[in-house]
């Protein structure tokens, strides 16, 4: 168990407040807000957020159904641009879920059934700069040589403050979420201390902030839930580190290895190349000098052979004398020679 990372699966400040029953109105003013609509009726939203929907130890945030839209909402205080992959589970969970449920759904008609039409969103307000709204696929994650058949889009929202000032200020709640995530950062870079930082943000909100009576009322479960929060930030970002470091590691040992193998095998085919070289023209002096050598001893014997079949016809020389003299049978001599005894 990575330490520092929340394994009981406990709600985010986001989703505590808005997912939560209690606090309808202030989901359907973020959806009002992220969709230009104007529902005012909070029985028009059901939720739909499954408690056992759980990925990579993180639960499904919120999810609810308006009409016809399904809408699924993610908050996320470190970038991921794998949050699609994350969508398609809980989008799987929730639709199996409502199948399981509806009265209208034949899953075993001849003809097409209707179903909600699903809305990714994830809401970011991470420290990593990012633009205010970023569109995040599923295909991105697959061989781009082959054309998958499963897409799944995110819309990511950056909820900073200051950020995408539009949404932030046609939705109250959401707006104050922002600021205090916001404070609570200032003052903990201001005194150092987490829970003094997050007290003091819920104190400094305005009187008139829609949230501030719920999350007075819940002080200490807002408390833990930022701190463990808190405590994910970090040890992602240390994990993230860490990955990186022994990523360079690995780098520089596969290259050092590669190199090795790249110059012994450069090396040993230069080697061949040269000692093939070498070869070649130490054979060919060789060769040249044993060619010139028997050249010359065979240009001597002829020679000599000459000299003596001379001799020979003026008499001087006995054919035997001859032929002993230039250490060859007599026989042999007589035919070089062309004569006979």
């Amino acid at each position: 168990m990575e330490k520092g990372v929340n394994r009981e699966y406990r709600d985010r400040l986001f989703k505590f407040i808005f997912g939560n029953p209690d606090n309808k109105e202030w989901t359907l003013d973020l959806y009002n807000a992220m969709n230009g609509t104007h529902y005012t009726d909070v029985n028009a939203l059901s939720l739909t957020t499954l408690e056992n929907a759980v990925y990579m130890g993180m639960k499904n945030d919120v999810s609810f159904l308006i009409d016809d839209v399904m809408s699924f909402y993610e908050q996320q205080s470190t970038f991921n641009p794998n949050m699609p992959m994350r969508f398609l589970i809980y989008a799987g969970m929730v639709y199996s879920s409502y199948i399981e449920e509806s009265k209208t759904y034949r899953r075993y008609s001849s003809k097409q059934q209707k179903a909600p039409t699903p809305k990714c969103v994830c809401f970011y307000n991470g420290t990593a700069d990012k633009d205010d709204r970023i569109i995040l696929r599923l295909a991105d994650a697959f061989d781009a040589e082959t054309e998958p058949d499963i897409e799944v889009k995110v819309t990511m929202v950056n909820i900073n403050y200051g950020h995408n000032r539009e949404l932030l200020e046609s939705c109250r709640p959401l707006n104050e979420y922002s600021w205090f995530v916001d404070r609570v950062r200032v003052n903990r870079k201001e005194n150092g201390k987490l829970e003094k930082a997050i007290s003091a943000a819920i104190d400094e909100l305005p009187n008139d902030a829609l949230i501030k009576p719920f999350l007075m009322a819940n002080k200490a479960e807002v408390t833990r839930m930022c701190i463990t929060e808190y405590d994910e930030e970090r040890t992602y970002a240390e994990m993230r580190e860490e990955a990186i470091e022994e990523g360079l590691a690995q780098g520089m040992a596969q290259g050092m290895a590669q190199g090795m193998a790249q110059g012994m095998a450069q090396g040993m085919e230069k080697g061949m190349a040269q000692g093939m070289a070498q070869g070649m023209e130490k054979g060919m002096a060789q060769g040249m000098a044993q060619g010139m050598e028997k050249g010359r001893a065979e240009g001597r014997a002829e020679g000599m052979l000459d000299m003596l079949v001379g001799l020979v016809k003026d008499g001087i020389l006995t054919l035997s004398e001859a032929a002993k003299r230039i250490n060859m049978p007599l026989s042999e001599f007589q035919a070089k020679a062309g004569m006979t005894g």
